[in-house]
């Protein structure tokens, strides 16, 4: 069947159409893709303001064409940490129902990351041992553990890319007593978790998911995405501590020149690299191996398995 995930995202609002039946690999068919920042569009009291709600309920209604155009079955719609933690949700949930017949849901922060570790070890297999999983979207920061298909330990901190931009670095470069500030505050914030993790011992082996690892590997020398999602690709602490201070030097269409990395994320490719730097040194990580899987792929993969486990009792 066609199945369709609508990701409402702290950067973007994502349409993934997918050719799927339990037990197989999910096989990607279309994909939609709308810039809405919904992390740096909040005002000062933390509610998403109208603009931005017009503008949700908009990109929803296009992605909903997107998805009967495409023969779409049954859509699964989340929401993660942008509509979650914004102070009028309900009222933002409520609109997008009233105007688009769209439930969303909203995961929680423990949630994404839960089924982002399921995307990643229905790739990597049992033969990957122990996995460590880091995942920085717009707003948080999420960090598994396990080795079965549900993790042993997982967080959610407020640690995204976008989120940390708005709020911590202002200016084009940004400064550098600011940039010194956010590395403070973003290191504190995992040190705090990193004893949650270790008691469990060494991972095997450690990935990382999302766009913004995905663009750090490429400017450390990755392969492209032309190159297929087969390839593998590495990112090393050691490239990445020779790109922060490159990157902090860096205005964001100085950022948007390098390989890999698009216009609408070079903004928030220094706080990305800020976190993606401390999550690996404070984890004592070398190298993580990005997955071209993650939390779409892990709502979808739950999915299938409820349908297989119905259809099982049939």
């Amino acid at each position: 069947m066609r199945l369709g995930v609508l990701d409402v995202g702290s950067n973007t609002v994502h349409l993934l159409v997918v050719d799927a039946h339990p037990g197989g690999r999910p096989l990607p068919a279309h994909s939609h893709k709308a810039d809405l920042r919904l992390a740096e569009l909040l005002e000062g009291d933390g509610s998403i303001g109208p603009d931005g709600v017009d503008r949700l309920v908009n990109v929803v209604h296009d992605a909903l064409q997107a998805a009967e155009d495409k023969g779409v079955e049954e859509i699964l719609p989340f929401a993660t940490s942008a509509v979650r933690e914004a102070t009028n949700a309900d009222d933002v949930l409520a609109r997008v129902r009233e105007e688009t017949g769209v439930e969303l849901r909203v995961l929680t922060g423990e949630e994404e990351a839960r089924l982002t570790f399921l995307a990643v070890r229905r790739w990597f297999g049992w033969s990957a041992g122990k996995l460590l999983v880091l995942d920085i979207g717009g707003g948080s920061l999420e960090i598994a553990y396990g080795i079965d298909e549900e993790p042993d330990t997982a967080v959610s901190l407020p640690l995204g890319a976008g989120r940390l931009t708005a709020g911590w670095l202002p200016g084009d470069p940004p400064d550098p007593a600011s940039i010194r500030s956010l590395r403070r505050h973003v290191r504190a914030q995992i040190a705090r978790t990193v004893g949650e993790f270790t008691r469990f011992g060494a991972p095997d082996h450690v990935v990382a998911t999302s766009k913004t690892f995905r663009q750090l590997a490429r400017i450390g020398g990755a392969a492209r995405s032309a190159e297929g999602v087969y390839v593998q690709r590495d990112l090393k602490r050691e490239s990445l501590e020779a790109w922060v201070p490159r990157l902090a030097g860096m205005t964001a269409a100085e950022r948007a020149e390098l390989p890999g990395v698009s216009e609408g994320r070079a903004g928030q490719l220094l706080a990305g690299a800020l976190v993606a730097e401390g999550a690996m040194d404070l984890f004592g990580v070398e190298r993580v191996e990005v997955c071209p899987w993650a939390l779409r792929e892990g709502i979808i993969l739950r999915r299938l398995d409820h349908m297989g486990t119905a259809m099982d009792t049939h």
